[in-house]
């Protein structure tokens, strides 16, 4: 019965990480006291409520990091971080680094993974002083 309740209970937390959440919030919504719900949570993930969201939330911002293009203060503000800095101090403390070295270190990563090789060699110079196919940082 408490994994159902947990379970219906994280499903609703996923809908709403973008949104402000607070254990106070989460136990209102479950219907139980947040000092019940609290314990129920930890039996059945073996984690605290708070600290379940709050991976939760920087897991999606590393997915962010990794697969997009905006600013670390867009994706901070996205999951509910104050500012830049405290969001940089708590991924940090999570993933060893920070966002933006995260950002950089999976890219490098995935490049490798994927066999990131361009052959510019085909293509036409348009402009006078053309960089040469070995001095193509796409190429190299």
């Amino acid at each position: 019965m408490h994994d159902e309740i947990i379970q219906t209970l994280t499903d609703w937390i996923e809908s709403n990480l973008d949104k402000t959440l607070s254990v106070d919030e989460v136990a209102a919504r479950s219907g139980y006291s947040k000092w019940h719900l609290q314990r129920m949570f930890r039996t059945v993930t073996r984690q605290t409520l708070g600290n379940y969201i709050r991976e939760r939330r920087l897991t999606l911002a590393a997915e962010a990091l990794r697969q997009t293009q905006r600013p670390v203060f867009d994706i901070a503000m996205q999951y509910g971080y104050d500012s830049q800095q405290t969001f940089s101090r708590v991924f940090r403390r999570q993933f060893s680094q920070t966002p933006t070295a995260y950002r950089h270190t999976m890219r490098r990563a995935l490049k490798r993974q994927v066999g990131y090789n361009f052959d510019c060699s085909e293509f036409q110079p348009t402009f006078d002083n053309a960089v040469k196919s070995s001095d193509c940082a796409l190429c190299n």
